[in-house]
């Protein structure tokens, strides 16, 4: 006798129509859902299991949540392809009079760029900051916190933070580049202006860390706490080998892919 086939959980029942519905278009990207108290009584199910849906969902990269605004789904359906050799170069990061690397690659693959939620201060930096800019573990430097949303064209109402950064630079470049400290540094953003003042990044390093999420900084990205994220640390070198930015960028994982393409050899000529 065939054993009897177990349905599945209503968590994963409920789950599997909406994702079901997103699949096939009929949820749209920033559509807003309903309230966990509507799907607890659309289904007749308890609280806990109507959170318990969406944040699976979320956990797929389907959902995002905006405290005090409500669930919906995903603007990214799929995930982000950053071509990271790729994206910070000047024509890349200056195309359209962008304001740096971020705006432009989100603009060149039809997202709309929200306003960046920005703070910037001076700070005592992290102890590996300091050890990479070659200064006293409690000297000041500059820091430029970004919240960074997205959103689509002709929705003005959802929005998607989907990267959180911060910059750290030494204080000599600021004095040079007091363009640094402004909310906005121009086309090409930040690395435009340091080039300007004297201080051109010609190679980049970046190291890459999976993680879980602080709980600041899952509440920015609207992901659950449990859902892993990317950690970028990006450093620029100027020609002379000196280490003038660095960079923690945060990503969800469910929503990109780093790629990397580079010449392992020259073409032979025939």
């Amino acid at each position: 006798m065939a054993a009897k086939r177990k349905e599945p959980g209503k968590v994963e029942r409920i789950a599997s129509e909406i994702r079901d519905k997103i699949q096939r278009g009929l949820l749209t990207p920033g559509v807003r859902l309903p309230g966990v108290p509507q799907l607890q009584e659309q289904y007749g199910i308890a609280y806990q299991t109507a959170r318990d849906v969406y944040g699976l969902l979320e956990s797929e990269g389907l959902l995002f949540s905006r405290q005090g605004k409500g669930t919906f789904v995903s603007l990214v359906l799929g995930k982000i392809v950053s071509e990271r050799n790729q994206r910070y170069l000047p024509a890349r990061r200056e195309a359209g009079g962008a304001v740096g690397a971020f705006e432009a690659e989100m603009r060149a693959m039809g997202f709309d760029p929200r306003p960046v939620i920005l703070t910037i201060a001076r700070d005592v930096p992290p102890r590996r900051v300091a050890q990479e800019f070659g200064m006293h573990h409690r000297a000041k430097t500059l820091k430029r916190e970004r919240i960074m949303p997205v959103g689509i064209p002709g929705n003005s109402d959802a929005e998607e933070v989907i990267q959180v950064a911060t910059s750290w630079f030494p204080q000599d470049v600021v004095d040079a580049c007091p363009a640094l400290t402004q909310p906005d540094t121009g086309t090409g953003g930040s690395k435009s202006r340091m080039a300007e003042a004297g201080f051109g990044q010609v190679r980049l390093r970046e190291e890459i860390e999976v993680r879980s999420p602080t709980e600041s900084e899952a509440d920015a990205l609207g992901i659950p706490i449990e859902q892993a994220i990317m950690e970028i640390t990006h450093k620029g070198l100027t020609e002379e080998g000196r280490v003038v930015e660095i960079g923690l960028h945060v990503l969800p994982r469910s929503k990109w892919r780093l790629a990397y393409e580079w010449e392992i050899d020259t073409p032979r000529l025939t």
